[in-house]
């Protein structure tokens, strides 16, 4: 049975000290999450360490299903990242692009990411920590010159049962990629998978909470379920309310309508 969760992401504004970390945290279980992703938490670089997070998740009740990590950290640091990790109770890390210092745009530079991350990769894995990559829309860039293979489909065709994918619905679908289609091809690779919804507002496309925009949830959610997602994150870039309700209606909606908790 998959779950909902909130990548913290999306309330980066009230977690750059410990004390709105813990008010965040408590008003987030509140609404009703029972999971988060640990992201862009400024407070790490402040007065928060990961061992304390980890003792706040546990009192309220909050598992920390997945975080994103800089690369530089995850290659240059791996035995600390491990062990941040480890306090937060937290069995995967992605990474939110591929990193500076490979064209983004170009297949063989994801190919040539995937052999240079390997060796980390297998030291993650040796410490029970997953490896996975989050797209955005420049991912199915497929080239000028009708090239066959997108960077996500050399991923999705190179990267091994072991290389998970952290599928931004709303990006893919950004693109004129269909989600559903992606699900079949990814199946057991994806356990968290980044929601949004999108909406035309005053004329223009804009993030939204889901249920409140134009993505075919339904079909999406089912395709998901059966590719093996664990954990459906809600993750809204930009809130064009308050940052807060917007989650929570994303909460709700996908509480009362897919059965989610």
């Amino acid at each position: 049975m998959s779950g909902q969760a909130l990548q913290l992401y999306t309330l980066r504004d009230f977690t750059k000290t410990a004390d709105a970390v813990r008010t965040t945290l408590e008003r987030v279980r509140e609404i009703g999450f029972r999971a988060v992703q640990v992201s862009a938490v400024a407070a790490f670089e402040a007065d928060l360490s990961p061992d304390v997070l980890g003792q706040w998740l546990r009192e309220l009740d909050l598992q920390c299903i997945a975080t994103h990590r800089p690369w530089p950290s995850l290659r240059d640091e791996t035995e600390r990242e491990i062990a941040f990790h480890k306090a937060l109770g937290c069995d995967y890390v992605a990474i939110g692009g591929i990193p500076d210092g490979y064209d983004k745009l170009n297949t063989a530079e994801y190919r040539r990411f995937l052999r240079e991350s390997l060796a980390v990769r297998v030291q993650l894995a040796d410490a029970g920590i997953r490896f996975g990559h989050h797209n955005h829309a420049f991912e199915f860039h497929r080239g000028d010159c009708g090239a066959d293979l997108s960077p996500w489909d050399v991923l999705i065709a190179s990267g091994g049962p072991d290389y998970y994918l952290e599928l931004d619905v709303y990006w893919a679908w950004h693109a004129g990629v269909d989600p559903v289609g992606l699900f079949a091809r990814m199946a057991g690779r994806v356990p968290v998978v980044h929601i949004k919804d999108k909406a035309v507002i005053a004329g223009e496309p804009k993030m939204a909470p889901i249920g409140e925009g134009n993505l075919p949830w339904e079909s999406i959610i089912e395709a998901g379920n059966a590719a093996g997602v664990a954990w459906w994150c809600v993750e809204q870039d930009e809130c064009h309310r308050d940052a807060f309700a917007s989650v929570a209606a994303s909460y709700r909606y996908l509480k009362e309508v897919h059965g989610l908790l």
